[in-house]
């Protein structure tokens, strides 16, 4: 074989090669798969430094991307090293038009259009993409230039999708003619994960998101590598809470295309899965080396109160809740925000302080005061406020039941304060009925019961104490948990065997000695059993 063989066959080979591999970078553009694109866009740069398509298509990868500066020095450099190609005066127009010169990048166009002698359908599209996707827009324009380009490359799947985007745009509310393009696009390509995406948001805007859920489904399945398919569909899982696959389906995305932009939406998935302790250090990278907004410290605030075992949580999310409401505009303010401050407050000892939180958040709004009750009862109980914490329990039994906690609260609550026994009595009754085993419950109705009788004229507190006996078993009593409580049984049933109209000696004899056994140092017993 020759030698002028041998270059024209390496000549050839190369241009399949180059081509290929710029197909190869574009296609990673397409999927949103940025920095591997970035990276093949490099090493073509580098091997042909001089090709003005591959700064060209550089410059869309990096726009993309959302880095415009990058993009603009691409295009401009596509015009510089080969200034008279098509695609080249297209890079410059495009330059042009995204810094605001409209002007000077129609004349730029026309120019491309004319050295292309109105036939190549590429420049057609890359033209129409400028005014698609570029912030200011020229629908009426692309709409136009891709009648004439779907007319010469009939076959060219971008140039139907790219019609297809610039209807949607055009008129949102008439889907039928978007979708016309896009189902050309499944025409010539039934396997287009582009196409299958983009009739799925069709869907989903149309309310149709079971057939929207399949479709990027589907795309997923024909592409794994097509980053969008997976973030279409965790924002559509988003919308219904489906928390649990949102968050699949953003690792998915990440694995593909790793922004701040995406692991922001990743960690508001977690936020909402409940996952707190897994979106803390989410929240913390995104705010230390991207952007901070008072979503990401709210969520930060909420998530450093639910996560247990963060350390110094609480110091951490009042101190977010703090930046929080250093930045958040007033009409952005929810109820939840003054609940998790007031929480927090609580946290780090400053219970005086949560109590006015919470009760913010009650006033911001009357619908959740019901559920906020507990959380202020809690706080005026410990702070002492009785009276308070009463007024929020039965705001609460108005409009809903209490938990086993919240009556025996409210119990204590009636018994410190306004010193209303019978309204205890009442309280500390619901406690046994809903946990009969609770031996605080009774503990409690007897001590309140002694209150309603002092002088044991009517042994009121019998059946109460008498019920702690047979609840806590023999090898239990001397527990530090019980210990005191059946020692103060013991004493009054033994009061009880002694004094009552129905005495009863042994009885009497073995509740003291249980309390000696107990309290081998205790006076009464000693007394009662002749112990010196």
């Amino acid at each position: 074989m020759n030698t002028t063989k041998l270059v024209v066959i390496a000549i050839l080979f190369n241009t399949t090669l180059f081509g290929q591999t710029l197909k190869d970078a574009i296609n990673k553009t397409e999927n949103e798969r940025f920095a591997q694109a970035t990276i093949e866009f490099n090493k073509l740069i580098a091997t042909l430094p001089n090709n003005g398509s591959y700064h060209f298509y550089a410059g869309e990868n990096y726009f993309e991307k959302g880095e415009q500066d990058s993009a603009l020095a691409e295009w401009n450099k596509a015009f510089t090293v080969e200034p008279t190609a098509p695609i080249s005066i297209v890079s410059s127009g495009k330059a042009a038009w995204v810094s605001g010169d409209q002007a000077k990048a129609k004349i730029l166009f026309a120019q491309a259009l004319k050295a292309s002698k109105n036939k190549n359908a590429e420049i057609m599209r890359c033209i129409a993409e400028t005014y698609i996707t570029s912030e200011k827009k020229d629908l009426d324009e692309a709409i136009r230039i891709l009648t004439i380009a779907t007319k010469i490359d009939a076959k060219n799947e971008d140039g139907h999708l790219l019609m297809g985007d610039a209807l949607n745009l055009k008129t949102p509310e008439n889907a039928s003619t978007a979708i016309k393009s896009y189902n050309m696009v499944l025409t010539i390509n039934p396997k287009s994960p582009r196409g299958i995406v983009r009739t799925a948001k069709i869907y989903q805007r149309a309310k149709n998101y079971d057939l929207a859920n399949e479709k990027y489904k589907e795309a997923q399945g024909i592409d794994s590598t097509y980053a969008p398919a997976y973030r279409e569909n965790a924002e559509l899982n988003m919308m219904f809470n489906q928390s649990k696959k949102a968050i699949e389906n953003w690792k998915k995305y990440l694995s593909l295309n790793n922004t701040y932009e995406a692991r922001y939406r990743y960690a508001t998935a977690l936020f909402n899965g409940k996952q707190y302790c897994e979106a803390i250090p989410e929240l913390l990278d995104i705010q230390i080396n991207s952007f901070n907004n008072f979503y990401i410290e709210r969520m930060l605030t909420y998530s450093y109160y639910e996560c247990a075992t963060v350390t110094d949580g609480a110091v951490q999310g009042l101190k977010s809740s703090t930046a929080f409401f250093a930045i958040v505009p007033a009409e952005k303010v929810i109820y939840l925000d003054y609940k998790y401050k007031g929480l927090l407050l609580s946290k780090n000892g400053q219970d005086s302080l949560a109590i006015i939180e919470i009760e913010k958040a009650s006033m911001l709004n009357a619908n959740a005061a019901v559920d906020l009750a507990s959380d202020l009862a809690k706080l005026c109980s410990k702070t002492k406020q009785y009276d308070k914490a009463i007024a929020a329990y039965e705001l609460k039994i108005a409009k809903d039941k209490l938990t086993v906690a919240e009556y025996f609260d409210l119990g204590k609550a009636y018994y410190f304060g306004p010193k209303n026994y019978i309204a205890a009595d009442s309280a500390f009754a619901k406690v046994n009925k809903l946990s009969s085993k609770y031996v605080g419950g009774y503990l409690w109705m007897a001590r309140t019961k002694l209150m309603q009788d002092p002088t044991k004229a009517q042994w009121l507190a019998f059946d109460a104490y008498n019920t702690i006996l047979t609840l806590v078993p023999a090898e239990e009593r001397a527990t530090d948990k019980t210990k005191n409580t059946v020692i103060e049984a013991c004493k009054y049933l033994g009061d009880y065997y002694v004094n009552a109209p129905a005495k009863n000696a042994e009885k009497a004899k073995e509740c003291w000695n249980i309390v000696y056994t107990l309290s081998p140092d205790d006076k009464q017993a000693k007394a009662f059993l002749g112990i010196k």
